[in-house]
């Protein structure tokens, strides 16, 4: 625990190698642009509502991201990263089996924007080291609860834990403290069973809303002399290589970022189906007699064939693949509340069949591969390789693919000048004296 306190204070931005400098930037981008094409969605409204009604602005007070209205931090961090669950298209990791910028992101930019709020700065150089804090303590926690743990638990259960060694730094929370607001986030933070949310999706997801949560709220019972129990994720003996080259390996680098707005999961498959509709023109829907996804046992439980909402939808496998067939394209709006309903996709979704690969199955969390066979009406059958999603750190997803993708992600809701002006924002934040414009670009927005 004392190293991690000591990694969060000490860290400078130029102790970041410029390939993790250029992935923070990079998954900057991605989950803000998550969390703009989410904010007119039920989920992302509701949220917003709960947290306005349940958690007024007081002397402390932050604005909700593409909102601009005011609430607690607490209130914003609920929001933010529920917001960011709400459309399955943010990075992650493999093996901590689950993401962190989810968490991470919204509520530091909940605590950035109180702590600015009271007339003090943050630099654009200091908000990317924040964030790097925020990343990498998050992942290693995640990997340390995974390494243990008997079950598999949603992101939440370790990411709030990067949102206070970050948080500390911010708020200038002395080690004594900070070590209470770790243990407070651990033993209040939300173990939820992941499998029971893939065969029963609802807007719960990963539970990154109440990560951003645990983590804001232990930092501000730490403040308040409210003491913890020691972090075991931390302590234990047994997780040590979760911890002991801190500072020294990234495991940032080892995120991997989605095209597709789903569980990635799903996404070996739809790598798959793009690079076989790129190579064969005949595939289309009124051409298809059946297709057959061969997974790992995880993606298989996705299922999904007639989503009865976007939730769904979006933790779904067969229907995700019928979609991007029909539509030839695979973004937020086909897997929106009026996707679910579009009988050409339901059709052929109907003619996918998922069965299990005991090898792809073995390979799993480590590779997460897929492979798929179409069998067209005049009897010709075309078969994919195993294929690895694209985005993975071995196959990434480019600079200009992430630009692309906010572009396109937030192309209802944000003008191509404010597109471009978040966009360049970021990419020369650590060269800014203050992250205000950024706070603006991000609030000014009201959706109401």
């Amino acid at each position: 625990m004392y190293e991690v306190f000591r990694f969060s204070e000490s860290l400078s931005f130029q102790d970041i190698p410029e390939k993790t400098k250029i992935l923070l930037k990079s998954s900057l981008i991605d989950i803000l642009g998550i969390i703009c094409a989410a904010s007119e969605n039920d989920t992302s409204r509701n949220i917003r509502k709960f947290a306005i009604d349940y958690y007024s602005a007081s002397d402390v007070s932050t604005r909700l991201l593409f909102d601009g209205r005011s609430v607690s931090p607490l209130g914003a961090a609920w929001a933010g990263g529920f917001s960011a669950d709400s459309l399955d298209a943010h990075e992650g990791h493999f093996l901590s089996k689950g993401h962190a910028g989810a968490t991470v992101v919204p509520a530091l930019l909940s605590l950035v924007d109180a702590y600015c709020d009271q007339g003090r700065d943050i630099s654009g150089e200091e908000f990317l080291t924040l964030l790097a804090i925020g990343y990498e303590v998050s992942l290693r926690a995640g990997v340390a609860l995974m390494s243990n743990a008997s079950d598999y638990h949603a992101s939440g259960a370790f990411s709030g834990l990067g949102v206070v060694a970050a948080g500390a730094r911010i708020l200038k929370i002395e080690q004594g403290a900070c070590l209470h607001a770790m243990g407070i986030a651990e033993y209040f933070s939300p173990r939820c069973p992941m499998m029971k949310l893939i065969d029963y999706p609802s807007n719960l997801r990963d539970a990154h809303g109440a990560g951003a949560f645990s983590g804001v709220n232990a930092l501000f019972l730490a403040q308040s002399g409210i003491t913890g129990a020691p972090t075991e994720l931390m302590l234990n003996v047994g997780q040590s290589n979760a911890w002991q080259d801190l500072g020294a390996v990234w495991e940032i680098d080892n995120q991997y970022f989605k095209p597709w707005p789903v569980c990635r999961w799903a996404q070996p498959a739809l790598t798959a189906v793009v690079a076989m509709l790129e190579l064969d023109e005949t595939i289309r829907p009124e051409n298809i007699e059946s297709v057959q996804i061969e997974t790992f046992h995880e993606s298989m439980r996705l299922q999904g064939y007639h989503p009865k909402n976007s939730d769904e939808a979006q933790y779904a496998l067969a229907f995700p693949v019928a979609a991007l067939i029909c539509n030839g394209e695979l973004g937020p709006n086909q897997v929106d509340e009026n996707a679910i309903h579009d009988e050409a996709v339901l059709k052929l979704a109907d003619r996918i069949r998922i069965v299990e690969s005991d090898e792809l199955s073995q390979r799993f969390p480590a590779e997460i591969l897929s492979r798929v066979e179409i069998v067209l009406k005049n009897g010709r059958v075309i078969r994919s390789p195993i294929s690895q999603a694209k985005g993975d750190p071995n196959v990434p997803m480019t600079k200009e693919d992430i630009v692309a993708k906010f572009q396109n992600y937030t192309r209802d809701v944000l003008s191509i000048e404010q597109q471009f002006s978040i966009i360049d924002e970021i990419e020369s934040l650590e060269k800014k004296s203050n992250i205000l414009q950024l706070l603006s670009m991000l609030t000014n927005l009201p959706n109401g």
